[in-house]
């Protein structure tokens, strides 16, 4: 399956580099010094260092104009790939407004979260392209959700620990990586939108005199046609309340977690016990609906029924449904590690196993929103962005949410072609890994120059 390649070469990639680092730590290095250095080890959202806190203030300038453009379109086209855009986002705001790296990342989840929700929002009042079904696939949302929301808490957790120049060589891996994959699926696509519509027009039989004038235009109307809906019958129908509560039952959860785990003592009892709840609650979440995907398949295969269960075009077998957990946890740590939330793996992998672009980019922000917003909520919690900057940015994503969304679809449904998301995808996540990791290497670069430590922190300590 193409999807144990993708994920195959991520494993790889992430492995080497932690089992790299550890010929270059040094085990007795003093508590003190790991501590010394433990704020200078950030590169994205995850870091709680204690880094001073520089807030520039709103004002009209070059800076904020510049920050707005850079804003709109990085929303615009992380929103349509479901990637969120945060690879943009962080640099933008620490080299060209000024903030620092923390509060850079946490202004970064408001305006991924400000797209996301503008995204869905459109995306609930636009019919699926192909089928009578909703837009999201409510199914690969809940298989996914709580797993990518349980790897991003342990990757967060993790991210304290890791030295920077290492975070910095997972972007460029990952980041180049799964950009990549989804440029040579999106030509993959491109070719095959081509055969089908030089089929289509075959089919269409229109013929033509010696003077080039239309004789006959045979279209195919369909025996049954698509019954037109209203926005608002678009929109309810796309709404599945059901497991609407339960996406955010678990989003809930985590996020009361989290916010217990503030006042816990760090590696006390009480932390750990915190931290271990989670578990049992992703897994609960995750094992209901892997028994129904299972269910169904084996059920629709007994009766002869070969159809797809959701959008992804795979065989829901315990192997597959173990692939997909695994899949979760890595990209949500590995998200989570990284300060991205996860979209950047979560959006390739929907292509990966059959969705098509449409769903897989509906799904991605859809899911993308509950992680950047549990992220915002605990960020405002801890006090960690000036709040009128991050409304203003904010306001900014949710218009180039919106407008992304709409053009994007209009241009798909003009060409007729959905592997212009795919492209826009893999042009984002590109995007994301030269602004990372230019602004990572020229850090790291400077941390070596000052002899700083650059190897594993102390798990507790760094907390």
């Amino acid at each position: 399956m193409a999807t144990r390649g993708f994920v195959l070469y991520l494993l790889s990639g992430f492995s080497v580099a932690i089992l790299s680092v550890l010929f270059l730590s040094d085990p007795y290095e003093p508590l003190s010094l790991q501590r010394s250095f433990s704020s200078s080890n950030s590169l994205s959202t995850t870091y709680l260092s204690s880094t001073e806190r520089v807030w520039p203030k709103l004002e009209f300038s070059w800076r904020s104009v510049l920050a707005t453009v850079i804003g709109f379109l990085g929303s615009a086209c992380g929103t349509v790939g479901g990637v969120g855009g945060g690879g943009i986002f962080v640099p933008m705001l620490t080299l060209i407004v000024g903030f620092d790296t923390k509060s850079a990342a946490a202004i970064s989840k408001c305006m991924i979260m400000g797209a996301s929700a503008a995204s869905v929002w459109y995306n609930l009042r636009v019919p699926h392209p192909t089928k009578e079904v909703p837009i999201l696939d409510y199914d690969l949302a809940l298989l996914f959700q709580p797993m990518l929301l349980l790897g991003i808490t342990v990757g967060v957790s993790l991210s304290v620990v890791f030295p920077y120049w290492l975070i910095t060589v997972l972007i460029i891996i990952l980041f180049i990586g799964t950009s990549s994959r989804s440029f040579f699926k999106g030509i993959q696509m491109w070719k095959e939108e081509t055969i089908l519509k030089k089929e289509m027009a075959q089919r269409q039989g229109t013929f033509v005199n010696s003077r080039g004038e239309l004789l006959i235009d045979t279209e195919y109307e369909p025996l049954n046609p698509r019954e037109e809906k209203t926005e608002m019958e678009i929109l309810r129908f796309n709404i599945r309340w059901k497991w609407m509560l339960v996406l955010i039952a678990v989003w809930a959860c985590f996020l009361l977690i989290q916010v217990l785990k503030q006042n816990a003592i760090v590696c006390g009892v009480w932390y750990w016990v915190l931290f271990f709840l989670q578990f049992p609650i992703a897994l609960g979440v995750f094992g209901y609906e892997a028994v129904k995907l299972y269910e169904e398949h084996k059920k629709r295969l007994n009766t002869g029924n070969i159809e797809y269960i959701c959008e992804a075009s795979i065989e829901w077998t315990a192997m597959h449904i173990a692939f997909c957990a695994f899949c979760g946890i890595l990209g949500g740590t590995v998200g989570g590690l990284l300060g991205s939330g996860g979209g950047f793996i979560l959006g390739p992998l929907l292509l990966e196993i059959g969705v098509i672009p449409q769903v897989a980019s509906a799904t991605a922000t859809f899911v993308m929103m509950f992680s950047s917003s549990l992220s915002v909520v605990e960020f405002y919690l801890l006090k960690r962005f000036p709040i009128p900057y991050a409304l203003y940015l904010m306001g900014v994503s949710i218009l180039a949410g919106f407008w992304g969304q709409y053009f994007i679809r209009k241009l798909v449904a003009i060409l007729k072609r959905g592997s212009i998301i795919v492209f826009v995808l893999s042009g984002v996540i590109f995007a994301s890994a030269l602004t990372m990791g230019v602004v990572g290497g020229e850090k790291s670069i400077k941390m070596i120059q000052n002899h700083e430590f650059m190897g594993f922190l102390g798990f507790c300590t760094s907390q």
